[in-house]
């Protein structure tokens, strides 16, 4: 498992909204480094997850649609990342291993995703956000 761009990205931009509660998604784009364009096509996917809303006009911008704690650093890559799974035979649910019953490496490939995915619910974007 390799997280991608995409999936850091939208870790920062998370984390930047985290911080300030509220803006344009030019600010946060600069701020985090991201480029505008990528930062537009991340945003809808968050927009369409319900992590974060949109408001228009002259003081539009976005915000994070929950308090920080509630995010966790899983759900939010797995909203933004293809799989988090190790291996294509652990990545999908409708894919099945035609050796899934003999295969002696399965378990290990499953625990690992578990560990994964227990690691990452284990922080949130409150975890991100620089103390002070």
């Amino acid at each position: 498992m390799i997280i991608s761009t995409r999936g850091r990205y939208a870790l920062r931009m998370m984390a930047g909204l985290a911080e300030c509660d509220h803006s344009s998604l030019r600010a946060l784009a600069a701020s985090q480094e991201v480029p505008y364009k990528y930062a537009e096509s991340i945003m809808r996917s968050l927009v369409r997850a319900n992590f974060v809303e949109s408001t228009r006009g002259k003081n539009g911008g976005y915000r994070l649609t929950r308090a920080p704690g509630s995010y966790t650093l899983a759900e939010i890559l797995r909203e933004t990342e293809t799989s988090l799974a190790a291996t294509d035979c652990t990545g999908g649910k409708e894919q099945v291993c035609p050796r899934a019953a003999t295969c002696p490496t399965l378990p290990v490939w499953r625990a690992l995703d578990e560990t994964v995915n227990a690691f990452l619910s284990r922080y949130t974007l409150l975890d991100l956000i620089p103390k002070s």
